[in-house]
């Protein structure tokens, strides 16, 4: 037999095994007491203790275990349950169904067509007046529809408008209802022209629209008569927003600030909205370019009789015309020139068909000749300025279809091209510093000709 290689090395008594030794001693202790033959000092402790201290010694020997083996990877009983966390529920993939909406389409039917549930439909429709738009589709408007794997209805979008969606989400059995608004960026452009031929072939070579020079007309209209007095060599420049949504043009806003000059005078109107949200276009000394009353009731052709003294187109003899015709197509609109109340209505000899209305006790206007009257109107009844009454007829002693209207003055009749009209309330003094500042700042923009961001008088 070989001799012995000499004697074996004993492995080093570490503190790992001191705290085992320690660990096991006191587990056996804790039995020994647990286990006694005191029966009472048995019954009077806490198991709850004592499984207190099995786990104080298991956690300071796994403690002991991580300094000793940083790269290993230790197993031991854990005496408390370990809280399962549930598993997540993978994401449903979607299907996604866009409907362009067609004469005829209603949800009802569409939810039959593509096999979702009635019950959800039910379930959005009690929604209230948030599901107003989804109760009349409009043909031409997108419908995007995202069911899942089995069909059920997930999400619902409906375009309303270019500005508008509303948007409905399932939850759980119910579902949330939402409308979004699409952002909208306003922008300042500046464009100016002078007339040739016409007010609206000028407007077009200046890049404008006819509703934008219609606008701007109405704002200028209570001074100047665009069908009588506009020249070659007149000119306009303009301020107008235009609107953006997603860097794409969606449409032409409001005038913000104008000029116009007509015959060598200059007219100049600010828009503006006062504190109490009322807004106006004024003079830049804040008066009002709103009149108490149109220059022209009617859209005409032309002027065929003047205010003054003439020969009468059917009884054939000189006679004072009180007023001015305006030759128009039958049936044209006739607006009253000012806010006022009917005290007459009918027929008055050679007039034919009339009506007469009082604006507060100094003026009159008379409207004659109409073909009918517009349905409503009646004595008593209050009107509005622009609000239309009848329509152009050749009722009574005329030789073709025209308005004749008056302008009665404390009873005296005077020329409605020429008489001079009161103007509307001015800017009021309490917003007169504000006014006067939103008018710098749009009149320099018009005297500099350079369209840049402007702070926007909302």
């Amino acid at each position: 037999m070989g001799q012995p290689s000499g004697p074996q090395k004993r492995a080093p008594f570490t503190r790992l095994h001191a705290v085992i030794v320690l660990a096991t001693i006191m587990f056996i202790a804790t039995l020994a007491s647990f286990f006694s033959n005191d029966a009472e000092a048995t019954r009077k402790s806490d198991p709850t203790q004592l499984i207190q201290l099995n786990e104080q010694a298991l956690s300071q020997i796994h403690l002991s275990l991580k300094e000793e083996t940083s790269n290993k990877e230790v197993f031991l009983p854990v005496l408390a349950r370990e809280e399962i966390q549930p598993e997540q529920e993978p994401a449903q993939e979607l299907k996604q169904t866009v409907i362009k909406i067609k004469s005829g389409h209603s949800l009802s039917t569409l939810f039959k067509k593509h096999h979702f549930s009635h019950q959800d439909l039910y379930r959005i429709m009690q929604k209230g007046k948030s599901t107003k738009a989804l109760r009349n589709l409009q043909p031409g408007r997108m419908l995007e529809i995202e069911s899942n794997a089995e069909g059920q209805l997930y999400s619902l979008s409906y375009q309303i408008n270019r500005l508008q969606s509303i948007n409905v989400l399932r939850a759980n059995d119910d579902f949330d209802i939402e409308t979004v608004n699409k952002p909208v960026e306003k922008r300042v452009n500046f464009s100016q022209g002078g007339i040739q031929s016409s007010l609206f072939e000028a407007g077009k070579e200046a890049g404008l629209s006819d509703a934008l020079v219609m606008e701007m007309a109405g704002i200028f209209g209570w001074d100047i008569d665009f069908a009588l007095d506009i020249r070659r060599g007149d000119k306009f420049s303009i301020l107008y927003e235009e609107q953006f949504i997603e860097g794409k043009k969606y449409q032409t806003g409001t005038i913000l600030a104008a000029e116009f000059t007509n015959q060598g005078k200059t007219f100049k109107a600010i828009r503006f909205t006062d504190k109490s949200g009322r807004t106006s276009y004024y003079t830049p000394e804040g008066l009002s370019m709103r009149k108490t009353f149109l220059r022209s009731p009617v859209d005409f052709r032309r002027i065929s009789s003047r205010f003054g003294k003439r020969k009468h187109p059917v009884l054939k003899r000189w006679k004072l015309h009180k007023g001015v015709d305006y030759a128009a197509r039958r049936g044209t609109p006739i607006q009253s020139s000012g806010d006022g109340k009917i005290i007459f209505k009918g027929r008055k000899g050679g007039y034919g068909r009339v009506v007469i209305v009082q604006h507060g006790s100094r003026y009159q206007t008379l409207y004659a000749h109409m073909n009918g009257f517009k349905r409503g109107i009646r004595v008593g009844k209050y009107v509005k300025q622009g609000q239309t009454i009848g329509f152009v007829g050749s009722s009574g002693r005329a030789t073709g279809p025209h308005l004749h209207y008056e302008f009665r003055v404390n009873g005296s009749h005077r020329n409605p091209l020429t008489v001079k009209l009161p103007n509307a309330a001015p800017i009021k003094a309490a917003f007169k510093n504000d006014f006067m500042a939103h008018t710098q700042r749009l009149l320099s923009q018009l005297d500099t000709h350079k369209p840049t961001q402007i702070a926007l008088n909302q």
